[in-house]
């Protein structure tokens, strides 16, 4: 299997709604991060069990090729754009009906017979994807300062 078909395998499973489908590109230890995981994903069941939440707030999410995969055999850099509605509630946030649009690079090494995906980290602005959901104000409004104030970043002596 090439590169590129190891990774829209990986970008299939994730849409296609079928636990099993990790399987077929990710090694049984696989080890998955993105800033939505509590602590990283170690193995198939947990990494389904992430695109299960993935499934159920966003029943129509999908995943687009935005430009060249960068690989030196070994490692690979895959760039996406993420889209869906949020239609689905999770535990603490009901379902906003909002759209959101949010550009991911999934960064992976292979394993040791370059086959399979051993780890996976995906980056994505997670602030921004929360402002399309409407639950943090925009950057660079009075709300975002106000909310850093709160935090206590700008407050003076």
């Amino acid at each position: 299997m090439s590169v590129d078909e190891l990774l829209d395998g990986f970008q299939s499973a994730w849409t296609g709604k079928k636990r099993s489908a990790f399987a077929e590109v990710c090694t049984p230890d696989i080890h998955y991060e993105d800033p939505l995981c509590d602590h990283p994903c170690d193995g198939l069941d947990e990494l389904a069990d992430h695109a299960a939440r993935l499934w159920r707030a966003f029943p129509d999410a999908r995943f687009e090729r935005t430009g060249e995969r960068l690989h030196d055999g070994r490692f690979v850099a895959a760039p996406v754009r993420i889209t869906g509605t949020h239609r689905g509630d999770l535990p603490r946030l009901p379902a906003t009906k909002r759209r959101v649009s949010v550009h991911v690079v999934f960064y992976c090494e292979l394993d040791g017979l370059r086959e399979r995906l051993l780890r996976v980290r995906a980056f994505f602005d997670a602030y921004d994807a929360a402002v399309q959901l409407g639950l943090l104000p925009k950057r660079g409004t009075i709300g975002e300062r106000a909310l850093l104030m709160l935090r206590g970043f700008g407050l003076r002596q």
